[in-house]
């Protein structure tokens, strides 16, 4: 069984992976379907582990926007034909930063 530590570590590799292809820039992104593609998976198992973290794991947590978190991945999961691109890129550039951060700062403390 999976703790919730190795979930928190799961969703820092899913950011570092995205991280790899971010320095690409937003033109690479927008013309390249496998990155496009990377990017979705790669924010789709952060939800998914997010999603997996006991309710109150969560609330012992709320500098961390799980819902949110969350609301993204089913998103990506069940409306994959309308996904926006432009709303994934603003994610992994203005969000996902903060959210390595703060992930990083949980881990320290437990």
């Amino acid at each position: 069984m999976r703790t919730p530590k190795d979930r928190l570590l799961d969703m820092l590799e899913a950011i570092d992976n995205i991280e790899r292809y971010t320095s690409r820039g937003r033109a690479a992104f927008e013309q390249d379907e496998l990155i496009q593609n990377w990017f979705v998976h790669h924010l789709q198992i952060i939800g998914e582990a997010a999603a997996k973290l006991d309710r109150s794991f969560q609330m012992a947590h709320p500098q961390i926007s799980w819902a949110q978190i969350i609301a993204m991945r089913n998103i990506l999961v069940h409306d994959y034909f309308g996904i926006d691109l432009e709303a994934v890129w603003g994610v992994v550039e203005r969000d996902l930063p903060e959210l390595k951060r703060r992930i990083k700062a949980v881990i320290e403390i437990n």
